[in-house]
C-alpha cells in the first residue's frame, strides 16, 4: 500500500543532519546536567506505537544530548483516569499529545497547563488554519496546545452491500452525501436484505453505540445533521441538545427498522462489526481508520466513505485537532526542555511533515504537495470542505460527553427522545455549576 511506503521514506529523512532553520534553545541548569522530560501520547495514528516515535525522538536526542525524553502511549479506554491519578500524586508527564477538548477545556481550564504563547510567535504558527487557532486558545487568550495535524471524520458504508441491498441508488456517488430522506430508505433498502437474507452475517444497517463516550463523534454528527441540529450555541457557552431538531432526529432513528441502540459497545467495536459486515455503515471513520483497517486486512469489501446525511444541504462534519500540550510541573528547566522538543518537532517543514505522516492525518496549515502521491489521503481531503464547528471546547465537556452516552442508552431502553434530551441538559447543567 503506497500510505505504508510513503511513511517509511518520511522516517528515513530523521537519519539526515538536522535542519538549520529551527534555533538551539540553551537551556540554563546548575552543573549542565541531562533534563529529563516525559512525553504520553494518546492513540493519534501511528502516534500511539512506540516503534514510530522512537526514530523521531533518537533524531532530536542526537542533536539535544542534553536532553532525555521517555514516552509513554495511552488508550481512550484508561487514558484519562491514568493521567488523573498522575496528575494527583504530582507525576504529571511534562508533554501530552492529544485534543483541545483535554488539553484547554479541561487541564488547561483547571491550571493544570502552562500557557505557550511563545511557541506561537513562530512564523510558522501563522500559517495555522483559523478554524483550528481558535481551538487551541481559552477565553483570555491563552494557548494550551501547539496543534500537529487534523481530521475530518466521517460515515463509511459498505459498498458491495449497498449495491446488492438496491441502496446504493441512494448515494451521491461524486461527492460522496446523501440526504436524511436518502439515509433512511438505504436504512430501509438494507433492512429488506437483511431479511430476504437470513444467513448474512448482516445484524443491522446502523448501530447507534452507546457504552461509553468512545467515538461519540460519530453518534453526535449523526443526530445533529439529520434536521440541522446543533449540540452547542456559536459561542461555546452553553449545550444546544435539547431541540427540537435533535429530539425529532433522535426519535427518528429510535423508530427505523435497522437502526439499533447498542448499550453494549463503543466506537472500535462498532468499526470491528462493520468490518465483519455485521453492520453496513460506520458512524466512527476517518482516513487513519481505514489506513489502520486496511493494513489489518480486517474487512474484504469496498469501503466508501460519506458525509452523514443531513436534511437542508449543509453538512456539519465532526473534525479532530491533536497537538502537543505541557503541563506546569514547575521546573523551568523542564519547561523549556519541553518547548524544545515541540519546536524540533512541529516547527521545521521537514520534520512536521514526518511527525503529520506519522499520525495519517492532515496537516494543520498548508502544506503543498505533501500528499500528492497519496491516493487513500486524496481519497478524504473531501471532506475538508465539511468541516463544521469545533465545540468541543465548551465548558464542562467531559461531562456533556458522559451525559451524552447515557442519554443514548436511556433512549434505545424505551424512554422517549425528549425526556432523554431534557436529562441530559439537566446533568451539563448540574456539572457545569459545580
Amino acid at each position: 500500500m503506497k500510505r505504508i511506503s510513503a511513511l517509511a521514506a518520511a522516517l528515513a529523512l530523521l537519519v539526515l543532519p538536522a535542519c538549520s532553520s529551527i534555533p538551539k534553545y540553551t537551556i540554563d541548569r546548575k552543573g549542565g546536567k541531562t533534563v529529563e522530560i516525559s512525553l504520553w501520547t494518546y492513540l493519534v495514528g501511528g502516534w500511539g506505537e512506540i516503534r514510530h516515535i522512537s526514530p523521531q525522538l533518537a533524531s532530536f536526542q542526537r542533536e539535544y544530548r542534553d536532553i532525555r525524553v521517555t514516552v509513554k502511549t495511552l488508550d481512550y479506554t484508561t487514558g484519562d483516569s491514568v493521567v488523573e491519578e498522575a496528575v494527583s500524586k504530582g507525576e504529571a508527564p511534562d508533554i501530552i499529545l492529544e485534543g483541545p477538548e483535554r488539553l484547554v477545556a479541561n487541564w488547561g481550564a483547571r491550571g493544570l497547563m502552562a500557557d505557550i504563547n511563545d511557541l506561537w510567535e513562530a512564523e510558522s504558527a501563522s500559517q495555522i488554519y483559523e478554524n483550528v487557532k481558535v481551538a487551541c486558545h481559552d477565553a483570555e487568550g491563552n494557548y494550551y496546545i501547539y496543534p500537529m495535524c487534523m481530521t475530518t471524520h466521517c460515515m463509511a458504508i459498505n459498498k458491495d452491500l449497498f449495491i446488492a441491498a438496491d441502496a446504493w441508488q441512494y448515494v451521491n456517488e461524486e461527492e460522496h452525501t446523501w440526504t436524511t430522506e436518502d439515509f433512511f430508505n438505504a436504512v430501509q433498502a438494507i433492512e429488506q436484505y437483511k431479511q430476504d437474507n437470513p444467513d448474512s452475517p448482516l445484524e443491522s444497517a446502523v448501530s447507534v453505540y452507546c457504552a461509553g463516550q468512545g467515538g461519540d463523534q460519530g453518534t453526535r454528527a449523526l443526530v445533529n445533521n439529520l434536521y440541522s441540529g446543533t449540540f452547542t450555541n456559536k459561542e461555546h457557552t452553553a449545550y444546544t441538545v435539547e431541540s427540537e431538531e435533535n429530539i425529532r432526529a433522535l426519535r427518528a432513528l429510535y423508530d427505523a427498522e435497522g437502526i439499533t441502540f447498542d448499550d453494549t459497545i463503543v466506537g472500535g467495536d462498532e468499526v470491528t462489526k462493520f468490518c465483519k459486515g455485521q453492520l453496513a455503515m460506520s458512524l466512527c471513520w476517518n482516513v487513519s481508520m481505514e489506513a489502520t483497517q486496511t493494513i489489518a486486512k480486517s474487512y474484504d469489501f469496498e469501503i466508501f466513505p460519506m458525509t452523514f446525511p443531513t436534511d437542508d444541504g449543509e453538512f456539519n462534519l465532526q473534525g479532530g485537532i491533536w497537538g502537543f500540550g505541557i503541563f506546569d510541573n514547575g521546573d523551568e528547566a523542564r519547561l523549556e526542555a519541553a518547548k524544545t522538543l515541540i519546536r524540533y518537532l512541529a516547527l521545521d517543514n521537514g520534520r512536521y511533515a514526518v511527525a503529520v505522516g506519522v499520525a495519517n492525518y492532515l496537516p494543520v496549515r498548508p502544506m503543498p504537495g505533501m500528499y500528492d502521491n497519496d491516493k487513500l489521503m486524496n481519497k478524504y481531503d473531501i471532506f475538508s470542505r465539511y468541516l463544521g464547528d469545533y465545540y468541543q471546547v465548551t465548558p464542562g465537556w467531559a461531562d456533556a460527553r458522559t451525559a451524552w452516552w447515557q442519554m443514548l442508552a436511556e433512549i434505545g431502553g424505551g424512554t422517549d427522545a425528549k425526556e432523554a434530551v431534557h436529562n441530559f441538559t439537566l446533568a451539563t447543567n448540574k456539572a457545569s455549576s459545580q
